[in-house]
């Protein structure tokens, strides 16, 4: 990696990069330089603040920033008349906040097809431009890869003691202790997992959530599709959303929710509030699985409601550590939110994608991940320690529901908790403090 030094860690390298910024290895590293050996270039995109222009830094030999306030009227005036002068630069070049100039898209795909290269450019985005402002979708020249806020193995504060990768690969023997309270959870979970916050305390790293939705509720939103959108009825969108996050909770749900504050809402509107929330990685829905079942039992096949991150959940209802240790139902909402997202990048790790699962009997799994090969297991999620005997119970129901001749035996079954001991039980199921885990 290009100007920088090598510190140790817990989890073994830190870099500091020329500017004497403390980086924190991502797990995307390591699929951002796969992707550049397959690919002439790669889109890196996800959340604002997530870390996607420090992880691009890291790789990159040159720099284009397109919101650079003393470059950003050349380098628009640039993109209009000859785009091709702002590729010019050491291999891999970034292009930073590549949307601000949608042709430059275009430009980099022809750029890659002409040198006929892997590795030529890096380009972040914290937005998905509007429909048919480029011409051509980039298949074979520019690969993609999503980026989230930081996991708790990332922000050092899962020991990474148990690994999924292992899991899957048949490791029995799991025996560690988490070194995250129920309070420091409920620190993490409004906190985010925003790498600028990690360096703060206190209140200060709480401050930065609560900024980050106010600049989406203010700005961001209006500003992915140049469409006014009020900001009242974006923040009202939100609050629904984190009422009913890590639940199936319908349109019209949604809907009904927000008709309560404003009864002249349209199906349009909420509609199209929704999409620039999704267009800039606000929102994140978890699929449903939809398996071969032995038997004939309906699976429901809405979503759930997640954000990118907890704490944008938790800002938007003014909450805050304290506030969330006196309700411990919504504790446990948020808490198996930021489970979804951490066991999101560990799947995304291993190739894997992550759903959940519910039948019209009422049997549920809080999350699916399946590997591209095929190999699936299923999760439940428990903010303590009292419901461990049900959710087990529940996983081994669902084991005996599906039909292993077309879906393959469960890879194993896991109970994420934010208790202290992660261990395997006698009928097999582990139970795994999400401070312990790792991809």
């Amino acid at each position: 990696m290009p100007n920088q030094e090598v510190v140790l860690s817990l989890h073994g390298i830190i870099w500091e990069n020329k500017m004497n910024k403390t980086y924190l290895p991502r797990l995307s590293d390591d699929e951002l330089q796969i992707a550049l050996q397959s690919s002439g270039a790669v889109l890196i995109e996800g959340a604002k603040w997530c870390g996607k222009t420090s992880t691009a830094l890291n790789a990159s030999n040159s720099v284009l920033y397109m919101q650079d306030p003393d470059t950003a009227v050349s380098n628009m005036n640039l993109a209009d008349t000859k785009p091709s002068l702002l590729l010019l630069g050491n291999a891999p070049r970034l292009i930073d906040e590549w949307q601000m100039a949608p042709v430059l898209w275009d430009a980099v795909r022809f750029e890659v097809d002409k040198r006929g290269k892997a590795g030529q450019f890096i380009l972040t985005g914290s937005a998905v431009p509007k429909d048919n402002v480029v011409a051509h979708t980039g298949t074979g020249r520019i690969s993609r890869l999503r980026m989230r806020p930081m996991s708790l193995f990332e922000s050092l504060e899962s020991t990474g003691s148990v690994s999924l990768k292992a899991l899957f690969e048949g490791e029995v023997d799991i025996a560690d202790q988490s070194e995250l309270s129920i309070e420091q959870l409920a620190f993490i979970l409004c906190r985010g997992g925003w790498p600028a916050s990690l360096s703060l305390q206190g209140d200060a790293a709480l401050r930065m959530a609560r900024d980050y939705v106010e600049a989406v509720i203010n700005f961001d939103v209006s500003a992915v599709d140049g469409v006014e959108k009020s900001p009242e009825r974006v923040r009202l969108l939100m609050r629904s959303f984190a009422r009913n996050i890590a639940t199936q909770a319908s349109f019209q749900t949604i809907k009904a929710d927000m008709e309560a504050h404003d009864a002249t809402l349209s199906d349009k509107s909420i509609s199209s509030y929704i999409t620039a929330l999704q267009r800039i990685f606000v929102v994140e829905d978890l699929p449903a699985w939809l398996p071969s079942l032995r038997s004939k039992t309906a699976i429901r096949s809405a979503v759930k409601r997640h954000f990118i991150d907890p704490s944008i959940a938790a800002a938007v209802m003014r909450t805050n550590p304290q506030g969330i240790l006196k309700d411990f139902e919504y504790f446990g909402f948020l808490f198996e939110s930021l489970c979804t997202r951490d066991i999101r990048i560990y799947a995304q790790r291993n190739d894997g994608d992550v759903f959940h699962y519910r039948d019209k009997s009422g049997l549920e799994a809080d999350m699916i991940i399946r590997l591209r090969d095929g190999r699936w297991a299923a999760v439940e999620v428990k903010l303590g320690n009292s419901q461990i005997e049900e959710a087990a119970s529940n996983l081994l129901k669902l084991k005996e529901k599906i039909d292993e001749e077309t879906m393959g035996k469960a890879s194993f079954l896991m109970i994420l908790t934010g208790g202290q001991y992660a261990y395997r039980r006698d009928d097999g199921v582990f139970v795994v403090p999400i401070g312990c885990l790792k991809h």
